[in-house]
């Protein structure tokens, strides 16, 4: 009985600590002379990593005209720059096509974070 109790405990914890360490990533596609990718990277690229949301999913950019890694799973083809892919463990979660101003893009990411059960740090 006590081994049981045990078992299932230690279970528990390995469970817990395996969704813990899910790798997400916030992919970035985009493409010389995008004129949005230019203003995402203005106003958002020096704060990102510094934010909750890039503590929660770094940011990976990924020029479009390349073969996409293999590592990665994308739901669809990739079609414009910038286009936002959430990423967790290699696979498409949520995308976000296009730059749709500072304001918008935090409400939105932070959308797609809590979707995929990301939590942020505080």
């Amino acid at each position: 009985m006590r081994f049981q109790k045990l078992a299932s405990t230690l279970l528990a914890i390995a469970l817990s600590a395996t969704a813990a360490t899910a790798e997400s990533v916030l992919v970035m596609i985009e493409e010389r002379g995008c004129v949005w990718c230019a203003r995402w990277n203005a106003e958002i690229a020096p704060i990102y990593p510094k934010t909750s949301e890039g503590e929660a999913a770094p940011l990976r950019r990924l020029d479009i005209n390349q073969t996409m890694p293999a590592e990665l799973s994308f739901k669809g083809k990739l079609h414009f720059t910038p286009t936002f892919v959430l990423m967790v463990d290699g696979k498409e979660i949520s995308r976000l096509e296009g730059y749709p101003g500072e304001d918008f893009f935090w409400g939105l990411l932070g959308q797609m974070l809590k979707t995929a059960e990301i939590g942020l740090s505080s």
